[in-house]
């Protein structure tokens, strides 16, 4: 462990106003997933002024990955920090009207609200800050430190016809940063953890279950209405609710039930109602432990499908698995563990509480390729309100502290 001489010393200079400027100037450059370039580059100039070598990966025309790396004397371990720079939402969307849902700042309450600063541009700020703290505290380290400022993390998926940039994400920017040669011995997210340690998340797999019908002309319908299949459908959903609580018992971990959300319904066309649909598509979100192998969950989805295909012959369902998606997963003896309760002393006192998530991140790219990843970042309040999202400015300067002594402890401190 760091003495509490360095810890202070990096405490100290961890710098609130230039840390809201880092985090306000990330919210105000729009970057909905495929449109992140200019974010990137933004932040790549702020890792470049903290003294960083930068590098910015191109993904696709308007999507790259900002990288920066504090080279350390090459005796420690490496540290990353990852953190996507797409957001949920566009800012366009007329039903989310509140402050924290433009990308626009604003500094109300001791907090700041926009788009993306809880999910999660707030912690990509934190961590400019804690390699600023270091850099400003004379503290040299033993191994690099890495901030990666990643595209694509959203829980998005191309299918059928939406496809396009906006629709690739689920890790496309942290697939690219490893294929590309970025690792490190671990890496900390700073997803919205409410300060906690999240040793483990769930994956999920994407089912599509369709049913189908005679593509018919209204004045034909009388008689037939029970071969639409949008009424077949509605068999299908009864048979879906019912296997909920089946999967929630298979899928427990760690004291929460598995969870499974029946997440769209496409049928028919609201162009032509004078025409009934030849096809209905169900779409369910099943989420998966990461004590679970995906062929499991794949193989429990098509037993679903084939069970209801059984009772329902005339249906003419047909399935597929389209997004598959681990879980992940660290010990609590990992070193980096460690080296966070370091860090969670220095800023707040006391190491962190521990905590699981049925939400998944990037972890599950950098975990399958032998990076222990944790999840550790700041205050959310659970879910964005009516004003959207907002975090304590508190929480932000606590986490960059955290931060900067953590990777300190974890990647030590260089010698004379």
């Amino acid at each position: 462990m760091i003495s509490t001489e360095v810890a202070k010393a990096i405490k100290g200079a961890v710098a609130e106003d230039r840390l809201v400027e880092t985090a306000s100037g990330l919210v105000a450059i729009p970057s909905f997933t495929g449109s992140e370039q200019a974010c990137a580059e933004y932040l790549g100039g702020v890792l470049a002024e903290a003294g960083l070598e930068v590098t910015l990966q191109q993904i696709e025309k308007g999507r790259a990955n900002a990288v920066g790396r504090l080279t350390g004397s090459g005796e420690g371990r490496s540290l990353m920090f990852n953190g996507h720079l797409d957001t949920s939402y566009s800012g366009d969307e007329p039903w989310l009207v509140g402050a924290g849902y433009q990308p626009h700042p604003v500094i109300r309450g001791g907090a700041i609200l926009g788009l993306g600063i809880m999910n999660m541009k707030g912690s990509v700020a934190c961590y400019v800050e804690a390699v600023r703290a270091l850099r400003d505290a004379g503290v040299e380290l033993a191994g690099d430190v890495i901030v990666a400022g990643v595209a694509g993390e959203i829980e998005k998926a191309e299918w059928g016809d939406f496809v396009g940039a906006e629709y690739r994400g689920y890790g496309v920017g942290t697939r690219h940063l490893v294929a590309q040669g970025v690792r490190a011995d671990a890496c900390i997210l700073g997803e919205p953890t409410e300060e906690r340690v999240v040793l483990g998340h769930f994956g999920t797999i994407w089912g599509r279950i369709s049913t189908a019908g005679p593509f018919m002309h209204t004045a034909f319908v009388p008689g037939r209405l029970a071969e639409n299949s949008i009424v077949r459908m509605n068999e299908v959903i009864d048979e879906v609710s019912a296997f909920v609580p089946v999967w929630e018992e298979k899928a427990a971990y760690q004291g929460m039930p598995g969870a499974l959300n029946i997440a769209a319904v496409n049928g028919g066309f609201a162009w032509r109602a004078s025409r009934s649909p030849n096809r209905t598509d169900l779409f369910i979100d099943m989420r998966v432990p990461p004590t679970m192998e995906l062929a499991e969950a794949e193989g429990t989805f098509a037993e679903l499908v084939d069970s209801i295909s059984s009772r329902h012959p005339e249906a003419g369902i047909t399935s597929e698995v389209y997004v598959s998606v681990p879980g992940a997963e660290i010990a609590e003896t990992d070193p980096v563990i460690a080296a966070i309760d370091t860090g969670h002393t220095a800023a707040f006192g006391e190491a962190a509480e521990r905590d699981y998530v049925r939400w998944g991140s990037d972890a599950s790219t950098l975990s399958q390729h032998g990076i222990p990843s944790v999840n550790y970042g700041p205050i959310s309040g659970a879910l964005p309100g009516p004003e959207g999202e907002s975090v304590p400015i508190r929480s932000l300067v606590d986490m960059a502290t955290s931060y900067a002594v953590a990777a300190a402890d974890y990647c030590g401190v260089r010698t004379p």
